[in-house]
């Protein structure tokens, strides 16, 4: 009988509850409570195992950074992965968190419909202390940041989206937008709005608003990311089991991308262009990197909703209620 041989883990980066997959060959199916993997000393509970690839449930707890994990049946090989270091809780993120150009990262308290939060907005320094920011938006949905870096968050409350000065006080920016949620910037400054009942609206520096594109109606909320070329790429989750992204043109062309997703959310690009979705559907959610010729898993968690890259390359993910930073 072939010994058992352990091959690679995936993904390299891991949040509590997500699930880490060991794969190899002539692998250990496991009997009634058997231990096959601990991760930093703490077992992992087993949800899927084959010959050639086991499933873990990331324990929770872990202090976070480069964090060794051991499989039962290999004495003495450590392999690692990279764990989440958590930087804030006590949020209600429904949408991507924003990073702005000094590293600070805003996360939302959005609520429930029509909920008045005591804090609209978070501010995260880098060093993770967090300071209420803005206060008196009514279900801060989404956030982004325009050319001159300064922040804008949406109310899918009210259909406005509001401009954020330093000092946490705001301005109306647009109205009558819809259930207002994610939002991007064009290179030129033109902002896009998604009306989750299935509008793209498309706004310029002068305030004038025009709908850009129509897409099917969303359960939850239409996310936005914005590629370095002006493409707008859009996700929205509906009744189906699995839907497409969307890239949107500036003259309003929409196109289908050809993978699907089980109820995308956040989208994002990293510095190299790579355009990233979370796809929260069933067992373990994840974010996957998506290029020509399919995916790549590049985290795991529970509840995750959205993620931002910051300018040094650092990733940042937000479940609904915690916020962790990946160097």
């Amino acid at each position: 009988m072939a010994s058992p041989e352990l091959t690679r883990l995936e993904p390299l980066r891991v949040i509590e509850g997500g699930r880490l997959w060991l794969y190899g060959r002539d692998l250990p199916v496991p009997t009634s409570h058997q231990e096959l993997c601990t991760i930093a000393g703490r077992p992992a509970r087993t949800v899927f195992a084959s010959a050639d690839r086991i499933a873990v449930e990331v324990p929770a707890g872990l202090d976070g950074g480069r964090t060794e994990v051991k499989a039962a049946w290999l004495s003495g090989a450590t392999l690692f992965v990279d764990v989440g270091v958590r930087i804030a809780t006590g949020v209600h993120q429904v949408d991507n968190p924003a990073i702005d150009a000094a590293g600070r990262i805003y996360v939302t308290y959005s609520g429930s419909r029509g909920q008045e939060a005591p804090v609209s907005v978070f501010r995260v320094a880098p060093g993770g202390i967090r300071e209420a920011f803005v206060a008196g938006i009514v279900n801060a949905t989404s956030l982004a940041f325009d050319r001159h870096d300064r922040l804008h968050v949406s109310s899918r409350f009210d259909g406005s989206v509001y401009r954020i000065a330093d000092d946490g006080s705001y301005e109306t920016v647009a109205s009558d937008l819809g259930l207002a949620c994610g939002i991007a910037f064009a290179s030129d400054g033109t902002m896009l709005v998604g009306d989750r009942s299935g509008t793209i609206f498309h706004l310029d520096e002068k305030g004038r608003v025009h709908t850009l594109a129509t897409l099917p109606q969303s359960v939850a909320a239409f996310h936005l990311a914005m590629s370095a070329d002006d493409e707008l790429f859009v996700s929205g989750p509906t009744l189906a089991s699995y839907d497409p992204l969307y890239r949107v043109s500036l003259d309003g062309r929409v196109e289908t991308i050809g993978q699907t997703f089980g109820r995308p959310q956040g989208l994002a690009f990293d510095a190299a262009g790579s355009l990233h979705v979370v796809e929260a559907l069933a067992g373990s959610a994840a974010i996957y990197r998506v290029h020509a010729d399919g995916r790549t898993l590049v985290a795991a968690g529970s509840r995750l909703v959205g993620l931002a890259f910051g300018a040094a390359g650092q990733l940042v993910v937000a479940t609904s209620d915690s916020v962790y930073s990946f160097g």
